[in-house]
């Protein structure tokens, strides 16, 4: 890649300019993304631990649960350390190719934790449709493919897209509105036709994000029409709440997303916000998410304290 690179760009790196010129607030700034990405670190490697040590929790549901905390911890670790260091930092600068590096990762994680969204909308179809017959469905087999394929499909669809953007040409433009490298923040900067890279970027959005989304959409559908379909209150209230916090992590994944793949890139602070939401903010809320909305999970939580507490009496 660097050598590709060289032949294509006079520029050797790009400067990441940023939430703020501030020196002030960026102190605070980088205490407060520190603290996020500990409290992100601590959250998923938690439940991380708990869904593999607790017996309880070894059901196909959870078996998701803890590859989308893995996954969190993935997407995180692609974008906060190097916004901490920028914060620090006087240059804040990225080589052409560790930008591109991090366009591939933020694509390849984003790209899988949407893959993983709709199989866990699946997942939960098929518990509140065939509740009998769920063990026998989503079997281990299923399941381990299932993963398997949201990681390869999304990497395929990052591999696509980097690789149509290695044709790009970057000759005097360097700065960055953004403080992470994403396709839409470098087509200002190129000096060279971005038509095939924005095509691509759209098509690939379109097909894998939206048709995921589609998916989820679909299983919400006839999970809302099998909850109509149970007489009682209490069985129907049971059946929302098991769902309740896949909803929740779809909204703010999504909703964050969406928004800034299909804003006009201009580095606003609207714009900004939004990606701070879907990459910083939401891996550390879905163990939150996850955890306080779960009696079993905080059960489960409870049995990990009382055991690690009982090794020190």
């Amino acid at each position: 890649m660097s050598k590709a690179m060289r032949n294509h760009s006079t520029v050797p790196e790009f400067i990441l300019l940023g939430l703020s010129a501030d020196t002030q607030v960026q102190a605070l700034l980088f205490v407060l993304f520190l603290l996020i990405y500990l409290l992100t670190l601590l959250g998923n490697l938690t439940l991380l631990v708990v869904v593999k040590v607790d017996r309880h929790l070894h059901t196909p549901m959870y078996f998701f649960l803890g590859q989308l905390s893995f996954l969190d911890l993935c997407h995180s670790s692609v974008t906060v350390p190097k916004l901490l260091e920028n914060l620090l930092s006087v240059k804040k600068t990225i080589s052409v190719e560790g930008c591109l590096a991090q366009v591939f990762f933020v694509f390849a994680t984003g790209g899988t934790e949407s893959c993983l969204l709709a199989v866990m909308a699946y997942d939960r179809y098929v518990a509140i449709s065939s509740p009998l017959l769920y063990g026998q469905v989503m079997s281990r087999q299923l399941c381990a493919g299932l993963v398997w394929g949201s990681w390869s499909l999304a990497f395929l669809d990052a591999f696509i897209n980097i690789l149509v953007a290695l044709d790009l040409d970057f000759c005097e433009a360097q700065n960055i509105h953004h403080f992470v490298c994403e396709l839409p923040s470098l087509y200002p900067l190129s000096c060279s036709d971005v038509s095939a890279s924005f095509t691509t970027l759209l098509c690939s959005s379109f097909l894998h994000f939206f048709g995921n989304f589609l998916l989820i959409l679909l299983s919400y559908v006839r999970i809302l029409l099998t909850i109509l379909g149970i007489s009682s209150a209490s069985g129907r209230s049971k059946a929302f709440s098991t769902c309740s916090s896949h909803l929740t992590a779809v909204s703010f994944f999504y909703g964050s997303g969406l928004l800034r793949y299909l804003m006009p890139n201009s580095g606003s602070t609207q714009e900004l916000i939004f990606s701070l939401q879907y990459s910083v903010i939401t891996p550390m809320l879905n163990p939150l998410i996850y955890s306080l909305k779960n009696k079993e999970v905080k059960a489960a939580v409870r049995r990990m304290v009382r055991k690690y507490l009982q090794c020190f009496k």
